[in-house]
């Protein structure tokens, strides 16, 4: 599995440190590593197929102070694509009205009916990516049936569906960054968390450093403004435990990397 590491908040957090530890897990997680920062509707994205700990970008990019109120950064464990720049986090999509929406994930999708339509078109190979383009076109199929964009509501809605849709064949830890909202969901138990800082919230796979984490909500998705939660879907059903046969699957689909 990959390791996500997100930040939502009113004010800017400094993340050098929680970065810095974040990173050194690619130990484990050596297949890619990304950042991406966000300002209004804008993204700057910074990734590589290299192991994180191997970049002598990152080790650069580290030592300059790095602080954000909005922010996404992954190291990648392969499951499912080539260890490529297409296939690292986080992935970054426009929908019909200009929105970008922003998409890293840790887990994998075993029965995807909605998502297989993109194997074709998609730039990479992850499921993840087709995770972001299933979303965004059920986002555009939306819009098509009214004047202007969706509002924050029908965003999450849409978002809140997609996911539902995906969970019961699926282990599906999500962050995702619309402009506006940003939305955390897991259905693995103890596989993702959250910290409150004096600034916001902050989320990662694994604890980091001396900030007090709790679990995040199990099968719920979430979304934050600014560190606020906003929105919070009822629970699903679909809680992700391991078993044999996904474990066969995704050794099989390993070994062909």
């Amino acid at each position: 599995m990959c390791e996500l590491f997100g930040v939502s908040a009113q004010r800017k957090v400094k993340t050098n440190e929680l970065l810095k530890e974040f990173f050194s897990h690619s130990v484990r997680h050596p297949n890619g590593w990304g950042l991406a920062f966000f300002y209004g509707n804008a993204v700057s994205l910074e990734k590589e197929p290299v192991t994180a700990v191997k970049s002598k970008y990152l080790k650069e990019r580290l030592r300059r102070k790095i602080e954000a109120n909005t922010m996404m950064a992954h190291i990648r464990l392969a499951t499912r694509g080539t260890m490529e720049y297409e296939n690292c986090h986080p992935f970054l999509l426009r929908d019909s009205k200009e929105r970008t929406w922003t998409l890293m994930h840790n887990g994998t999708v075993f029965e995807g009916p909605q998502i297989d339509r993109y194997i074709g078109v998609q730039e990479g190979k992850t499921d993840s990516e087709r995770i972001l383009r299933f979303v965004v076109d059920m986002v555009n199929v939306r819009q098509r049936g009214q004047a202007g964009p969706l509002n924050a509501w029908q965003r999450f809605d849409v978002v809140s569906k997609c996911v539902e849709s995906l969970a019961p064949r699926a282990k599906l830890n999500l962050m995702i960054y619309d402009g506006d909202l940003f939305y955390t969901h897991t259905n693995y138990a103890g596989s993702l968390h959250v910290a409150t800082t004096d600034e916001g919230k902050v989320f990662a796979t694994t604890p980091l450093g001396t900030l007090a984490w709790e679990p995040l909500e199990l099968n719920v998705l979430s979304a934050w403004r600014q560190g606020e939660l906003v929105y919070r879907s009822e629970p699903h059903p679909f809680e992700y435990v391991d078993n044999e046969e996904d474990q066969k699957y995704l050794f099989a689909d390993y070994a062909e990397l």
